[in-house]
């Protein structure tokens, strides 16, 4: 298959620290193309640079079939970007945004309205056509900002974060248009901190930590690498307090989201006759208990040391 990106030794210093640390990776054209890791790992240093924001200070990628230092220009002509923060302007409506992007991106003249109003209706926004950008709600501006990025028929789209701070049904809706891209052979390069969307929508996944690359692979098989973990997953009748939070520690690697506990540990029996005790001592009801293989967020947090709630919490704290 060939590749739509090809990512040799691509580095970036900001003075004396290393953002990107000679990462190399290859993109498949036509795959949707997960971008996991913490926050500051260098996720959207590397798209910067991918896409010509921003020059590599050592190394260099071929992005559609060009070298990002040699034809920058040629690569923006063939990529559509999509930032975790809107780039369109308030005070234009819809449609004028969608013209001002084709004009940017030497859309020929006669196919614009045909095409601006395509995205429009695939967006269900051919209502809001004349409404300005800025008096949208989240979810519809973020589908005109994905529409924008798309009017010049990009072959890759670089989307940076596309659901954050997106209500469930717009999420939803955006997830199942990133699936229906690979459909047409668009290849998408996804980051997100959301490690189950990654896992649903991407063909491959790299993982990257203090701007090195860590793994490169299928869902499955970064799954797979951890499967010989085993998982127990309990829901207690109360949020645990911090003290049983330690005694719990004490069974394996463990995380908590309410009243839900989830510890992988290589003696699953052992563990499992503990935490019974353990909530009998402190009066605590076990209401659910289940054994599994590690999810896509275990192999994340093993990979990483990070918590992708943490991460959500850092993201939100950043973005209020």
């Amino acid at each position: 298959m060939e590749d739509a990106i090809a990512v040799e030794n691509l580095t970036k210093y900001y003075g004396d620290l290393l953002a990107v640390d000679h990462i190399s990776f290859r993109v498949h054209g036509g795959e949707v193309f997960g971008f996991l890791g913490p926050n500051g790992a260098g996720k959207t240093t590397t798209i910067r640079m991918l896409v010509g924001l921003t020059t590599p200070s050592e190394g260099t990628a071929n992005v559609a079939g060009y070298d990002i230092r040699e034809d920058i220009v040629e690569v923006k002509r063939r990529v559509g970007v999509v930032p975790e923060t809107s780039n369109l302007y308030d005070e234009l409506s819809v449609w004028d945004n969608l013209l001002f992007a084709s004009r940017l991106y030497h859309v020929p003249r006669r196919e614009r309205p045909d095409r601006i109003r395509g995205l429009l209706e695939t967006f269900h926004l051919w209502d809001r056509r004349e409404t300005r950008f800025g008096r949208l709600s989240k979810g519809l501006k973020r589908r005109v900002v994905i529409a924008a990025a798309l009017v010049h028929q990009p072959e890759i789209l670089f989307m940076d974060e596309p659901t954050v701070g997106l209500d469930v049904v717009s999420a939803l809706s955006l997830r199942k248009f990133i699936d229906g891209l690979r459909l047409e052979e668009t290849t998408v390069f996804l980051t997100t901190h959301y490690i189950e969307e990654a896992d649903q929508l991407s063909d491959r996944i790299a993982v990257i930590v203090d701007g090195k690359i860590v793994t490169v692979d299928t869902p499955e098989n970064i799954k797979d690498a951890f499967r010989g973990t085993p998982v127990i997953e309990a829901r207690l009748s109360i949020e645990p307090d911090t003290s049983m939070i330690r005694a719990l520690g004490d069974l394996g690697e463990v995380d908590f989201k309410g009243r839900e506990v989830k510890i992988v540990t290589q003696d699953v029996t052992s563990a499992l006759d503990s935490l019974v005790h353990l909530a009998s001592q402190r009066g605590v009801e076990i209401e659910y208990v289940n054994t599994s293989g590690p999810t896509l967020e275990d192999a994340f947090v093993r990979l990483t040391g990070v918590s992708p709630d943490v991460m959500r919490a850092e993201k939100e704290r950043g973005k209020s």
